[in-house]
């Protein structure tokens, strides 16, 4: 738009070309600077300059966005804040506004959806890792630049933390169609799951070009926002279960983006790329390539025979971020990996292509802490072998006894950090970490010190930031009774004393809420499915165990059940808890246990049903996808319905003392791995030996060891052995000729 006549020439040293458009707060200009550069500047309205609290208000927008990557925003070039007339100037994006795209080309469909969805997910994670709430996601602030959406106009955002709001004049700010039902019944209290709402009501707008809570009024549409359900006609019916419970009135019940992201992919499926309506992509035409764009992904399914080799995306993909060139294992040499496949009409079909990026790979996370002369892996009880890894997106997070904890690239097994945890000192001792979990850009460690001179070891929870490894904070805790878990959105801390869990929020360590543990019980946190419970066993020893459904919201006991002493909760069947009583109890019964019946608990009235089981199994146990599978001691893997206790089949492998199977629901694929480092790899439905790989371990670790891991991918595998040893393998062909060269 030409620029007014009243509207200033030039602002701060940039020159004013245009004008891009006028919102409630300023004008935005298309401005230049000398050098050339294009930039979006942003000008207070001249009624607004000399108001305190819209003044303050523009800071807060200055800083917010300075706090948030450029790679989701139009991050800040300049600004002023103190000037007469307050005025900042960002990068210039080019694109239309979302409002813009459909009022122009109506609806977005298949990809073009797909993209929004999990470029929007992008933006707000990075957004929340900042500790911002936006509070304004609509389309009017979604620019869609050719790299993907831009979240822009940060006016009435601010700090997660922060309670106090500018809006305590009476004013109601914000857009109604796309505002939480908080945020018009107590603003202070609106957090990260506000925008969850927000982004729910967007992208039903752009599937359907109206908003889920429309109506003839501002004031009827914040009347259904607070109290009715919304409008989902016309939504994919793929999409719609997901924008439901993002759209819940109470915030707690809505999903993480993490979730979403997930949910999104598996709502929003690929294109295939040799689609013609793909392949007809001209970068010369924006809508075109709106239409078009395939994202990078997963890649095509497969038509036979050895996988294709994966296209590569037709655009970078929104929001990727470039990979940091840190510092690289020492140890990558790959040993020989004597391959012998199952005999199979098409042993390659089944398989989906491996990321972008990713080759075989080894590598050792086996890195003595600097404690004077303690051997790596080296525990407290003489044996060896305590590593352990999990993986969380494109990243694997490893620790052990005497191993800090350290962050690989997924693709390639690069080190990309090694936290800085453990003192230098003279005298011996031990120290070990494990991996609670990965959320909200903080992985959380649990870390125990040992010194030989201290009659106890000092535990710690640790939150590390994922992409630097720096430390974020930390709590002195007390688990000799209990084992912590991470659930999500929150971590759970027992004090010093023994006798107090808080829940934490894994980013900023700040109390959710607290309880009390049951006295004279050693207790056990975990979840299934959605549900919270903590597996309480008297210390005196009985015939009985407590299981307690918490309410994640605040810690109360929801529901108080009974299990059998020695019992552990293997996850649920058909909505009913699934119990094996064992020789062990808690976690540990799911491993190295001796069990012949299964327990199944309606969770709601406590009824119990005894499965009793064709045959007796010693082993370790994972309960997906509706079955059990076991792997014995001996190699012999089996698949047991839990409602019956029929075995549906059982195959032997020559991986020996495997840990809990992997199962892969996409691919209908069981996988289980030795201490050795060997790998196999059975049909879920039939139980064939699909393949088995040698070993991959350089050492072999004692009994005691922890259990080696199989990590799924995308379309490849991560393998992790108790002695450090951490791989890649392309399930398709784990005898790939690039096994013998050398990564990290």
């Amino acid at each position: 738009m030409p620029l007014h006549k009243d509207d200033p020439k030039s602002v701060g040293g940039y020159k004013l070309v245009d004008r891009l458009g006028s919102g409630g707060m300023g004008v935005v200009y298309w401005g230049r600077s000398r050098s050339g550069r294009d930039v979006a500047v942003k000008v207070v309205h001249a009624q607004y300059a000399e108001d305190k609290v819209f003044r303050a208000r523009f800071r807060q927008e200055i800083e917010a966005v300075r706090k948030v990557s450029g790679a989701f925003t139009a991050p800040v070039v300049d600004a002023d804040p103190e000037a007469v007339r307050p005025w900042m100037a960002t990068q210039y994006v080019p694109g239309s506004s979302l409002a813009e795209r459909i009022r122009d080309h109506g609806a977005l469909k298949g990809p073009q959806l797909r993209r929004l969805a999990l470029g929007l997910v992008e933006a707000l994670r990075d957004i929340h890792r900042a500790g911002v709430v936006h509070r304004d996601l609509k389309p009017a602030n979604v620019l869609m630049a050719e790299d993907g959406p831009r979240v822009i106009d940060f006016g009435i955002s601010r700090a997660a933390e922060n309670h106090q709001t500018l809006t305590e004049t009476g004013q109601m700010i914000g857009t109604p169609p796309f505002m939480s039902p908080e945020q018009f019944t107590d603003a202070r209290t609106v957090g990260p799951a506000s925008d969850v709402f927000s982004l729910a009501a967007l992208l039903v707008y752009s599937a359907t070009g109206r908003g889920p809570f429309d109506a003839d009024s501002p004031y009827m549409t914040a009347f259904r926002v607070v109290h009715e359900a919304p409008g989902l006609d016309g939504v994919p019916e793929q999409l719609r279960a997901v924008l439901e419970r993002c759209l819940v009135k109470d915030p707690a019940e809505r999903p993480q983006l993490d979730v979403l992201a997930k949910e999104f992919a598996e709502a929003l499926p690929e294109p295939d790329l040799m689609d013609p309506d793909t392949t007809t992509l001209r970068l010369g035409d924006l809508h075109t390539v709106e239409e078009t764009y395939a994202g990078a992904g997963p890649a095509a399914p497969t038509t036979g025979g050895r996988r294709r080799r994966r296209l590569g995306p037709l655009l970078v993909a929104a929001g990727t971020v470039g990979a940091l060139a840190l510092g690289a294992v020492g140890y990558a040499q790959f040993g020989a990996s004597d391959y012998s496949p199952a005999e199979s009409d098409d042993p390659g079909s089944r398989w989906a292509a491996p990321p972008d990026g990713w080759q075989p790979w080894r590598t050792t996370v086996a890195e003595p802490a600097r404690w004077g002369e303690v051997q790596p892996l080296g525990r407290a009880d003489g044996g060896t072998g305590d590593a352990s890894c999990v993986r969380s997106e494109d990243a694997v997070y490893c620790a052990g006894t005497n191993v800090l904890p350290e962050r690989l690239d997924a693709r390639t097994g690069n080190t990309l950090w090694r936290a800085s945890l453990a003192s230098t000192g003279s005298t011996k001792g031990t120290y070990d970490a494990s991996i609670l979990g990965v959320h909200d850009g903080t992985v959380l460690i649990r870390q125990s010190v040992a010194r030989a001179d201290s009659a106890r070891a000092t535990v710690h929870v640790i939150a590390l930031d994922v992409q630097r490894g720096d430390e974020l904070w930390r709590r002195e805790v007390n688990d000799q009774n209990t084992q912590l878990i991470m659930d999500r959105e929150i971590v759970l801390t027992v004090d010093p004393g023994g006798r107090i869990v808080t829940a934490r929020d894994p980013r900023t360590g700040l109390d959710r809420w607290t309880g009390e543990l049951p006295s004279g019980s050693n207790c056990a946190f975990l979840t299934v499915g959605t549900a919270l419970y903590e597996h309480c066993f008297p210390q005196r020893g009985g015939t009985d165990a407590q299981l307690l459904r918490l309410d994640r919201s605040d810690g109360s006991v929801v529901k108080r059940l009974k299990t059998p002493y020695d019992s552990g909760v293997a996850g649920t069947v058909e909505g009913l808890l699934a119990v094996l009583p064992a020789n062990h109890s808690g976690p540990d019964a799911l491993e190295d246990s001796t069990f012949s019946t299964v327990l199944l608990i309606e969770p709601d009235t406590g009824k119990r049903t005894t499965i009793k089981l064709t045959k007796t199994y010693t082993g370790s146990t994972t309960l997906a996808g509706g079955t059990l599978w076991i792997t014995e001691v001996d190699g012999r893997v089996s698949a047991v319905n839990p409602l019956t206790g029929k075995q549906t089949w059982r195959t032997s492998t020559i991986v020996e003392n495997s840990g809990p199977p992997t199962y892969d629901a996409k691919t209908r694929t069981v996988y289980v791995a030795s201490p050795s480092g060997r790998v196999a790899a059975l049909d879920a439905d039939t139980g064939e030996n699909l393949w088995e790989t040698g070993t991959h371990a350089e050492t072999i670790p004692d009994s005691g060891a922890a259990k080696a891991r199989v990590l799924p991918y995308g379309g490849a595998l991560i393998a992790v052995t108790p002695d450090g040893t951490v791989f890649g393998l392309d399930p398709s062909d784990p005898s790939d000729p690039e096994e013998d060269s050398s990564s990290g």
